[in-house]
């Protein structure tokens, strides 16, 4: 369970600074390397970030209780 939650944890961190450059300067890092926002290796990387959001929505408050917060 650490390991999903290790991956879930990267792949939160990398849709949270693309939608930060999205927000800042209207750059989107994942379609710049993926080649476009439609190309099937970008809509998968989105797909993934979007995966890792429930996870970590659903296995938060159990990370929490173990942290002791």
């Amino acid at each position: 369970m650490k390991f999903l939650s290790a991956i879930a944890l990267i792949l939160v961190i990398v849709g949270a600074l693309n939608w930060g450059l999205w927000g800042i300067a209207k750059f989107d890092l994942v379609a710049t390397i993926f080649g476009g926002n439609t190309a099937v290796l970008a809509r998968v990387v989105y797909s993934l970030v979007g995966v890792a959001g429930v996870v970590l929505a659903i296995t938060s408050p159990k990370l929490l209780k173990q942290a002791g917060a």
